[in-house]
């Protein structure tokens, strides 16, 4: 019966998420796609998996202890935190902190988990921020890693763009 109720929640909470999805303004400049199509496709994912766990409950499902649930209660905590500390210290900072902690509960080592979670951010943000172009929350680390992060960025962008106009046959080997 747990499934149901758990399955009915997430159905509910599918229908919300895409009804507030279609309350986002899309801008003049949007691309093809627009803003509200990601947020409608992981509503319907939400809802379909929602109606497998109404329509196929498991017999008997086992919940987790006392410790999971707070582990999980911790983590929620720490993605709240996240979001509400991102646009205050940045994507850099608030990515590390996120990330070691998580990764420290998940069974590494502190050492471990700071190494993590520093390489995790500096991953993410070369990628979106240097390589696709897109603006995360500045910080005050931003001015310093952009400085090392730079040449970083911009190598692996021209072996992209190399890579690319092979494929696409613009460019000769």
């Amino acid at each position: 019966m747990s499934d149901r109720i758990f399955g009915a929640i997430g159905l509910l909470l599918s229908v919300f998420f895409i009804w507030q999805a279609t309350y986002i303004q899309e801008s003049f400049f949007s691309d093809i796609v627009g803003p509200k199509v990601f947020p409608i496709i992981i509503g319907c994912v939400l809802g379909l998996s929602s109606i497998a766990f109404i329509l196929r409950p498991d017999d008997e499902p086992r919940w987790p202890t006392a410790a999971k649930l707070f582990e999980i209660a911790m983590a929620v905590a720490v993605m709240v935190a996240y979001a509400l500390l991102l646009p205050e210290i940045g994507f850099l900072v608030a990515t590390v902190l996120a990330t070691a902690f998580l990764s420290w509960r998940l069974g590494s080592t502190l050492v471990q988990s700071s190494i993590a979670g520093v390489l995790t951010a500096l991953a993410i943000y070369i990628i979106f921020n240097k390589i696709l172009g897109l603006s995360l929350a500045d910080g005050p680390l931003d001015g310093i890693v952009d400085a090392v992060v730079d040449p970083i960025g911009s190598a692996i962008s021209s072996v992209f763009s190399s890579v690319q106009g092979i494929l696409l046959g613009t460019e000769e080997v």
